[in-house]
């Protein structure tokens, strides 16, 4: 009977059930197989934790029984039996072999069936009451009905806890009795059959396989695949594609941009009714991604960006837990994924039916799952945009809402409840848009929605801060990334929403303000990366590469005061776009140059702040050096390095040597914008000095040109494309050089010249070159001997190559300086330069639709260079 019983197991269980019932009386063990029998009877496979543990463990545990009651039977028969048939030596030696192979025979047959219990094949199909184990006995996989349902669903769940159910096949068509089959078909699908074997659920794959399996992993995914295929790759469907309520370790939620397949959990209809409900968690992908719960289509809550350690909104535990988080952004998709430190571990995110995210952890103490973390409803402010827009939410202040500083409620008839700020906040002053606006930063933050946002995983901190002042729909920039020092540049346009405050923890987020907004204290922020404290150092890098620390003072407004003797008329310097430059000496002597922004002045926080950053940042002997900042009341000066002999109208060489260092050998590519008789300086050793840094910009590694609606810079030095079109590049820079050097070959300004019916200087100087009267241009009132004069002739032609009117055709200045040094032998021919009549600009551009330009006044202090 023993035989026929593992026969009868082996061909099905209906028929070893049968076998069994002689065997079952005479040991309780049995009680187990008996119990999983009669399992199919039982709705639900939850109302004994012990009773579904051992359900779920069954079908290996049959196999083993079976071979601990047959396994001794044979033996039985064997000794008190075949012995007693055996009559001779030879006999009992070959039926003594042939019994030992049929029981080696057995024991392969039953271990090769125990290893693929967690395997369906087109020829092994599982029924109601047929349970799959994976191979770690970790997950299980069968038939159930939550709670007091009637309806079958087959599910994957816990072995240790099998009320944990992770995952739902035909959660949206339950099965009505408990006739349901799942099986693999010959085409590689996985289909769930009912009673009149119509397809009730099924896997769907576009790929086919000759020998399809389902198995169910250690890891809780159910798998198909072709054969004994264990690439994940090469899987033809995968559970873990299509989760349920429950995000396990190593299972993705997420977009793929190749495959188009959008993994997110959605919550149960009811603890009783595992069909789709109406939340959702998923990765929103619009803008810089970002972990959200949906009610249908409406954002519930919001984790939040990833900031390279967690979710802003939902930093996930990580001491002592064991978690270990990955998120991945790349051009084949974004996920989010957490594993385990400890493999044996249990832990599960589920999305309940009201939509409150869980992570739990199993105890082995209390053999139950402890609630370790919860995603959303921590508090009232996890609600989305509670506070409005431009309002934080703080859920430790007894007045939860409150707008930004700069900001005021929406509606005039607010009171301090939570229902009038729905509405959220408005700017109280207007962003400029000009140039002058900057930023306020806030700390402790939850980042506000990111669905209208723009990244950059390579920017700087301050090229993201330069990237939002350009742009006038930035609202507010952060870093993308917080690990170490901070990387990436994540910036928000348009309104600013769900921003949360945290006691502990939080982000840092500098938001767009009016610099009315800012006070005195714009200038500190702006310079704050750079002047930290009042004695900071700078790192200057030098023309050859070199890189050294210096000083920057940040002197009171009574010692900058005291050093220009109460800034008294008779130390002024001069007079720019800016304000006054005034003489000062310190108290240990040294002479300095101190520039004051005036109020009437047409230039402002954009350029003082501009010069500052600019100036600080660079080292070279033909450019001048920043030596202190002074921000106090309603004061903003800045602290040259004094230079004796004052401005330069007549002295060249040094100037092109500096613009080729702002053009191509600094580490930062710099276009000066208002290059002009009046910012050349001399030291006193006549070394030309480049000043006012006020308008200049910074391009990128690969940026060679740009545009601006706002036309800055002096007339008749502007590059036509510059004041016409507002492009601007390195040639405009070489235009205004040309226009310098004819300046300084004839001693006369461009655009005070009359002398001719000529538009300006460049005409006049053009209509003597053509009629090979060049030299006609030199001032008289240099005493040129006529040996120099072929070189002064050729500084002529120099000019005129740089003043062309297609900045195309204009050399470069590394070009220019080959030029100026004779290097080149036969220079090419000029064409004719850009002919502007600057009165008639002026007057059209009064009219233009472009935004009020800014100029600078070529107001020059000319020194009178006598012999020594």
């Amino acid at each position: 009977m023993g035989i026929l019983n593992i026969y009868a197991h082996l061909e099905g269980e209906s028929q070893s059930s049968k076998v069994l019932k002689p065997i079952a009386t005479r040991s309780t063990t049995t009680k187990p197989i008996k119990e999983e029998h009669d399992s199919a009877a039982i709705k639900d496979h939850s109302v004994n934790t012990a009773a579904a543990e051992q359900g779920a463990a069954t079908t290996l545990q049959k196999h083993y029984t079976y071979l601990s009651y047959t396994f001794p039977f044979v033996l039985y028969i064997y000794r008190k039996n075949v012995k007693q048939q055996l009559i001779n030596k030879k006999c009992r030696i070959f039926f003594t072999s042939r019994v030992f192979l049929f029981v080696y025979s057995l024991l392969f047959s039953l271990l090769r069936t125990s290893i693929t219990l967690d395997t369906i094949s087109r020829s092994r199909s599982i029924r109601d009451g047929d349970i799959l184990v994976s191979a770690g006995r970790t997950f299980a996989l069968g038939f159930f009905s939550p709670g007091s349902s009637k309806s079958r669903y087959v599910g994957i769940w816990y072995v240790i806890s099998s009320e944990a159910v992770v995952w739902v096949a035909n959660r949206d068509t339950p099965l009505n009795d408990h006739s349901g089959v799942l099986m693999v078909t010959d085409e590689g699908f996985l289909a769930l059959l009912n009673r009149t074997n119509n397809i009730v659920w099924s896997s769907n794959s576009s790929r086919r396989a000759e020998n399809p399996v389902a198995q169910l992993l250690d890891n809780g995914n159910l798998v198909v695949k072709d054969g004994n295929a264990n690439d994940p790759n090469e899987f033809l469907w995968r559970s873990f594609d299509y989760p349920c309520d429950t995000l396990l370790p190593e299972m993705k939620i997420g977009r793929s941009f190749v495959t188009g397949i959008d993994r997110f959990l959605s919550s149960w209809k009811s603890a009783e009714d595992p069909a789709q409900g109406q939340f959702s968690l998923r990765i929103d992908p619009h803008g810089f991604p970002q972990l959200v719960v949906l009610n249908g289509a409406r954002i519930k809550a919001r984790a939040g960006p990833w900031n390279g350690l967690h979710f802003t909104g939902y930093p996930l535990p990580r001491q002592n837990s064991g978690i270990q988080t990955e998120f991945v952004l790349n051009e084949n998709g974004v996920y989010y994924e957490f594993t385990l430190g400890n493999s044996s571990a249990l832990t599960r995110v589920a999305l309940n039916p009201s939509g409150t995210g869980e992570l739990f952890i199993w105890a082995d103490e209390t053999r139950s799952w402890q609630l370790f973390f919860t995603l959303t409803e921590a508090d009232q402010c996890e609600n989305y945009a509670l506070c409005g827009a431009f309002s934080t939410c703080n859920p430790s202040s007894s007045i939860v809402c409150a707008c930004l500083e700069g900001f005021i409620p929406k509606s005039r008839n607010y009171r301090n409840s939570i229902d009038q700020w729905f509405n959220g906040c408005v700017r109280s002053t207007p962003l400029e848009c000009n140039g002058g606006d900057g930023f306020r930063k806030y700390t402790g933050m939850k980042l506000p929605d990111t669905t209208s946002s723009w990244f950059n995983k390579t920017m700087s901190l301050r090229e993201c801060e330069e990237f939002c002042l350009e742009n006038c729909s930035c609202t507010a920039y952060s870093n993308l990334d917080i690990r170490g020092k901070g990387s990436g540049c994540l910036i928000w346009f348009g309104d600013l929403n769900d921003i949360k405050v945290y006691s502990q923890g939080g982000q840092e987020l500098y938001i767009k303000m009016a610099s009315s907004e800012l006070g005195e204290n714009l200038l500190l922020f702006d310079l704050g990366t750079i002047l930290k404290t009042n004695n900071s150092e700078l790192t200057e890098v030098n023309n050859n590469g070199n890189s050294r620390k210096r000083e920057v003072k940040m002197p009171s407004f009574a010692s900058v005061s005291a050093a220009t003797d109460n800034f008294l008329a008779a130390n002024k310097l001069g007079e720019g776009g800016f304000g006054p430059v005034y003489k000062g000496i310190l108290v240990k002597g040294e002479e300095v140059a101190v520039k004051r922004l005036s109020r009437r002045s047409s230039q402002g926080w954009e350029e003082l702040k501009n010069e500052a950053m600019v100036i600080a940042k660079l080292q070279h002997k033909n450019l001048v050096r920043l030596l202190g900042c002074c921000i106090e009341r309603d004061e903003k000066i800045l602290v040259y390095e004094y230079m004796p002999n004052k401005s330069l109208d007549f002295i060249l060489f040094g100037i092109a040597q500096g613009l080729l260092y702002l053009h191509q050998y600094s580490r930062l590519r710099i276009i000066h914008r208002d290059l002009k008789a009046s910012n050349i300086l001399l030291d006193i050793d006549m070394n030309p000095k480049i000043s006012d840094f006020g308008m200049a910009r910074i391009f990128g590694g690969n940026e060679s040109q740009a545009n601006t609606n706002r036309i800055v810079g002096t007339y008749g030095y502007m590059s036509p494309e510059y004041a016409l079109e507002g492009l601007f590049s390195v040639k405009s820079d070489v235009f205004s050089f040309g226009v310098l050097l004819l300046e300084i070959v004839s001693g006369t300004k461009n655009t005070g010249f009359y002398l001719t019916d000529s538009l300006h200087l460049l005409g006049y100087a053009w209509d003597l070159w053509t009629s090979n009267r060049g030299s006609d241009l030199v001032d008289p009132l240099l005493e040129i001997p006529f040996i120099s004069m072929h070189t002064v002739s050729r500084f002529v032609k120099i000019g005129l190559l740089c003043v062309q009117e297609s900045a195309v055709d204009r050399p470069t200045m590394s070009e220019v300086i080959v030029m100026l040094n004779g290097e080149s032998a036969d220079l090419p021919y000029p064409k004719q330069p850009a002919f502007l009549n600057v009165r008639s600009m002026v007057m059209a551009n009064t009219v233009h639709t472009r935004q009020k330009e800014t100029r600078s006044v070529n107001d020059a202090t000319i020194s009178d260079i006598e012999g020594r």
